[in-house]
Formats: structure tokens, C-alpha cells, sequence
């Protein structure tokens, strides 16, 4: 279903830079502020607060960004108001793209983001213009696992679960939105290292390209998701 990604393998990569960086502390602030205010900074009734916490303590985010982060968003904390939004288009040769965007200036992000797709030969498009080539999906990856797919299959076989899908390290688990909270917690039960877990637009027919063509694609990629605004970068190219 989900094919293999050359880009999940590059995301994987800048990831671990990011973290080294501490880049990925300020994306995650961001983004911990978006969802307390949205739904409260108990994680007891916020699903979504939950998964950021687990991801924040993975990359060892201090305990004192975290805490900041949260009181921002329920406004114990004066902070910049964050808005969420999400940009479609083209690439380099066609490549359809979704960026998901935390910026606290809409009109400065909608124009960068036009410059950066032309810049590139490619062009922003209408909301739904690429969206229906993706299907949102939870995804839980494990950098390693002493599982094989069968027995994965079996112990996670009250939920939801799309597709499993090796990778170059490890292996990633698709599942129905709803359930990414619920399946990272089993996996974990099981003694396995959840390396990450949270909703991704996944290609529903991956894309592929001539090697050069592709690192045109990739140059791309890279550099929406080096943006501070851009939360995260999907395509369907392969």
C-alpha cells in the first residue's frame, strides 16, 4: 500500500540532525503550544499532547521547554499564537506535495512558500488539488524489531492496522488514525522501541523518477522541510 520511500529513509536522516542541532526543540514547542490550546494540557483527555510528549522525551527535550510549551497554549504563559495550514502543490517534474505548516504569519509563509515552488519549477495549487492522491494514516516506526510481520500481525490484531512495511532500518506500521496512540502503547508493552509515532499523509501510488530527475525532488523536499514554519513535508515520489 505505502511502497517505499526514499524520502521517509532522507526524513529519517535530518531527523537525527535535527535533533543533534536541537532544531527539532523549536518545531516541537510550536507544535505542543498548537495542541494544548486546542485540547487542553492534560494528557489524559488530549491523545494528541500524549504522542508530542513521548516525542519530545525521545529526542530529550528539556522538562522546562516542555512545560513552557504547554502553558503557552492553554495561556497560563504569554506566547505567539500559532495557526495550522496546509499547502498543495506541484514540484520538480510533477511530484505532488503536501506541506503542513505551524507559522504565526499566515501571509509571509503563503508567499515564501510560492517563491520556494517556483524557485524549484513547480507550482502551488488549490486545497485538494494533490490531497486526494494521499490518504492520512497513522504511522509508528520502530528503528528495530525482533518481531516478524506475522507475529507483528497477530499482537496487533484488534486494531486497525493498514499495512507493515520494511524499511532500511526497521519498520514502519500504518494504521487508522484513531489507533496511532493505542498501537504505539502495545508495541511498547511488548518491549519494542517505538522510534516515532503520529499522522503522516501517505501516498496512496508512490511516484518514481530517472535518479536524476528524483534528486531534483528530493533537493526540494529538503529544503520545505529545513523551513522553521513547515511542521512536515509528504510526496508521492518514491
Amino acid at each position: 500500500m505505502a511502497g517505499h520511500s526514499k524520502w521517509a529513509n532522507i526524513k529519517h536522516k535530518k531527523a537525527r540532525e535535527d535533533d543533534k542541532r536541537g532544531k527539532i526543540f523549536t518545531k516541537l514547542s510550536k507544535e505542543i503550544t498548537l495542541v494544548a490550546k486546542e485540547g487542553g494540557g492534560d494528557t489524559n483527555g488530549n491523545a494528541r499532547l500524549r504522542l508530542l510528549l513521548e516525542k519530545a522525551r525521545e529526542v530529550n527535550m528539556p522538562n522546562e521547554n516542555i512545560t513552557r510549551a504547554i502553558k503557552k497554549g492553554t495561556g497560563e504563559l504569554p506566547g505567539v499564537a500559532y495557526e495550522q495550514c496546509t499547502y498543495e502543490g506541484y514540484g520538480p517534474h510533477g511530484i505532488a506535495v503536501i506541506v503542513d505548516i505551524l507559522t504565526d504569519n499566515k501571509n509571509r509563509i503563503a508567499a515564501e512558500m510560492r517563491r520556494l515552488f517556483s524557485q524549484h519549477g513547480g507550482s502551488l495549487g488549490e486545497t485538494g488539488s494533490v490531497s486526494w492522491m494521499f490518504q492520512k494514516l497513522g504511522v509508528v516506526k520502530l528503528d528495530s524489531c525482533s518481531l516478524s510481520e506475522d507475529q507483528l500481525i497477530d499482537a496487533l490484531i484488534d486494531f486497525d492496522i493498514q499495512d507493515i512495511e520494511q524499511e532500511e532500518q526497521g519498520c514502519a506500521i500504518y494504521t487508522d488514525p484513531k489507533s496511532v496512540d493505542l498501537v504505539r502503547q502495545k508495541l511498547q508493552s511488548l518491549g519494542l522501541k517505538v522510534e516515532s509515532a503520529e499522522l503522516e499523509w501517505v501516498p496512496k501510488t508512490p511516484f518514481s523518477l530517472p535518479e536524476e530527475q528524483a534528486q531534483k525532488g528530493y533537493e526540494f523536499l529538503s529544503e520545505l522541510d529545513d523551513h522553521d514554519d513547515v511542521n512536515s513535508v509528504a510526496t508521492n515520489l518514491a
